[in-house]
């Protein structure tokens, strides 16, 4: 379980959280600079809170007053809105660099071919579709087998096709994985169809936390 409550300053106002999550999927909301990237930022270590305390299942990762956990011993996977490849590396390793060294590649070929890249694993991102940057971040985004999994803005450049495609495969992969996932969205479509609850933030402010009864996740 996840649990955040804390404090962040921001420019112009205080971002606070106070929330817990099981393994589940919660999808963020909110106008833009309401502090929902600040928010994911601040799990993965990017960015530490003034103060409070974030942990997950029982393992600290701040806690005011405190030295933070390490980026890299949180276990999160972490899919940038950009998607965040590396332009000289192929798909394959791009989605490999994030495995620890000497680790196995048995569950990347199960991730390969849950989310259907094979076919693109020796090209490069100027080569492959939006759809396909996509998947070949979230892979890598999993294939260090992440204990939560947070989605910035995942599908805000996809078409419609693809985005419902995408849709569908994180479903998969939560009913298989049954981490918590967290995604910042924009999009009321996207919130509805995967999440089985939301949140609001605006002004760095929870002003809303909604349980999502029509959700296609069992």
């Amino acid at each position: 379980m996840l649990k955040a409550h804390f404090t962040k300053r921001l420019e112009n106002f205080d971002l606070h959280i106070d929330f817990e999550l099981d393994n589940e999927i919660l999808a963020v909301i909110g106008s833009s600079g309401s502090g929902k990237t600040t928010f994911l930022n601040c799990i993965a270590g990017i960015v530490q809170p003034d103060k409070g305390e974030i942990s997950l299942n029982g393992k600290t990762f701040f806690k005011g007053g405190e030295k933070p956990l390490k980026i890299q011993q949180r276990k999160v996977g972490y899919l940038f809105q950009d998607y965040a490849l590396f332009p000289h590396f192929s798909a394959e390793k791009n989605i490999l660099y994030s495995l620890p060294q000497g680790a196995g590649t048995s569950d990347v070929d199960d991730l390969v071919d849950i989310l259907g890249i094979r076919g693109i694993l020796k090209k490069y991102p100027h080569q492959i579709s939006g759809g396909e940057k996509q998947r070949v971040a979230l892979a890598r985004a999993l294939a260090a087998k992440p204990d939560i999994l947070l989605l910035d803005e995942p599908f805000s450049a996809l078409d419609d096709d693809t985005r419902n495609r995408c849709h569908e495969e994180l479903i998969r992969i939560h009913q298989l994985w049954k981490i918590p996932v967290i995604i910042v969205t924009h999009r009321k479509a996207d919130a509805e169809k995967l999440a089985h609850r939301t949140i609001r933030i605006e002004k760095g402010e929870m002003v809303e936390q909604t349980p999502l009864v029509h959700t296609t996740i069992q």
